[in-house]
This record gives structure tokens, C-alpha cells and sequence, in this order.
């Protein structure tokens, strides 16, 4: 299967369909909670219906973060958030996107995460390095006197120690999508410690970072592993390089 293809369709038609209810409160309106517990909008749902109209048919397993998981004992699972960044859309925020995440036998597979408005599209496959619109990307080299991050703290995070090492913080509200700007080198690192992430919030893009050369654990540092569903909520940490890494276990 063409997983880039069927990605990157369904991310368009979300686009066109959707877009009518962008920063419009009096169109959208709440219809149902997901099994994580958040409020499912309307947008929500035409998102991810159009999401399954595609994959449903290939007989795949899904995890989606409105329907939660559906098992239909294939070896491939996709993983999708038909809008990361919803409370940014509802809100007429321009940074929201698409994450389209696929595993073989529970193994990352493919990754594509996708940009609304700014038509980027950020894909990676296993081994075969990450992409952004066809061009090569990676994370770029540390440098302290040059770091930005975004980041989610708990009430543990030394705050000041943080502004004292990082002088420039910017919390865009996706968080899939935020990680993609680290493996493209926009971001030095990104991280969440309350927890609140999900695996469809991050399994695409964790393809896409890993394949940029980004380094992803949990919060003691040990390599991130996440179950394939849509309720479990995990602290992640991406950076891009071990120094930048070691300065945010230090703070947290």
C-alpha cells in the first residue's frame, strides 16, 4: 500500500471539509467525548469520518482519538488525530495539523504529519530518512547560545532554572505537529510532563523525528515506548542532541 498517497488525501479532503468551522464557534458545537475523556466538535468527527471513509476498507486496525481503537487483526494499525490542535482551530489559531501514524506488527512504519494552511507536509518511512515536501530534513546542531523549545510542565519544573538556560520558549498548542518543527531544525527540543500526550498525538511524528535524527524518551531519560491506543497519556521528551536532552532532565 501506498501509505504516503492515502495520507496525504485524506489530509486534503480533511482540509477542504473542514475548514468552513476554522475559528468559528457559532458553526461548531460539542457532540460526544472521545475514550480519553476530551470533548469530541463536530469538526472532530466530519475530520475523522473522512479519515475512516479511506481506511476502513483496506481492512487495517485504526486508533483514532474520537473513536479509540478498532481491532481487525491485521499486522498494520494506523494511528490518526484528524486535528492536533483543535482547541487552535475552534479558536481561529493558525497552527493545527494531520497525523497519520502506521505500524507493522506494532513497529513504526510510516510516518506523515501534515500542516492545514501552510501546505507542509512532514512524512518519514522507517530507515529511508524524513522529508518535507520531498526535501531532506534533520534537526539541527546544538548550539546554547541559539535554543528555542516549546514545552508542557507540571508543577515540578523549575521554571526559573529553565529561563536561566532557555531564553526562548514558544507553546504553539499541537503538539505532533510542534515536534516536526524539531525535526526540521525550527525547535532545539520539545516536551510534555504533566502528562496529557496520547499515541495519536505523537505516532506520526515520532517516525518523522526519529528519522531527523532526534532523540525521544520519557522523563527519566530511558527510550519513550507507547501502547497503540488512544487512551493511555505518557510524558514525552524530544530533543536534538543529547546536550539539549541532559538540560531538560535537569530541569524537570
Amino acid at each position: 500500500m501506498d501509505w504516503s498517497k492515502i495520507g496525504k488525501r485524506i489530509a486534503i479532503e480533511i482540509e477542504k471539509e473542514v475548514l468552513q468551522y476554522f475559528g468559528r464557534k457559532d458553526r461548531s458545537y460539542v457532540i460526544g467525548t472521545s475514550p480519553s475523556g476530551d470533548e469530541t466538535e463536530i469538526f472532530d468527527k466530519v475530520s475523522e469520518d473522512i479519515a475512516l471513509k479511506y481506511l476502513e476498507p483496506l481492512g487495517v486496525n485504526i486508533v483514532s482519538e474520537e473513536l479509540g481503537a478498532i481491532d481487525k487483526g491485521s499486522e498494520w494499525t494506523v494511528v490518526i488525530d484528524p486535528i492536533d490542535g483543535s482547541f487552535n482551530f475552534i479558536n481561529g489559531i493558525p497552527f493545527f495539523g494531520f497525523c497519520f501514524g502506521v505500524f507493522k506488527n506494532n513497529n513504526p512504519y510510516f510516518g506523515l504529519t501534515y500542516e492545514f494552511l501552510t501546505k507542509r507536509f512532514y512524512e518519514a518511512k522507517i530507515g529511508e530518512g524524513a522529508f518535507l515536501n520531498g526535501k531532506r530534513i534533520k534537526v539541527k546542531d546544538f548550539n546554547p547560545k541559539d535554543v528555542i523549545i516549546s514545552y508542557y510542565p507540571d508543577e515540578n519544573v523549575d521554571i526559573k532554572k529553565l529561563r536561566e538556560k532557555i531564553k526562548r520558549v514558544r507553546i504553539f498548542g499541537a503538539f505532533g505537529l510542534e515536534m516536526c518543527y524539531v525535526a526540521n531544525g525550527i525547535l532545539d527540543a520539545i516536551f510534555d510532563v504533566r502528562p496529557k500526550v496520547r499515541a495519536v498525538d505523537i505516532a506520526s511524528s515520532y517516525i518523522i523525528c526519529k528519522e531527523a535524527g532526534a532523540i525521544i524518551t520519557d522523563e527519566n531519560g530511558e527510550e519513550l515506548k507507547f501502547e497503540l491506543n488512544a487512551t493511555d497519556r505518557i510524558k514525552v521528551l524530544v530533543a536534538n542532541s543529547k546536550e539539549m536532552l541532559n538540560i531538560i532532565l535537569d530541569i524537570i
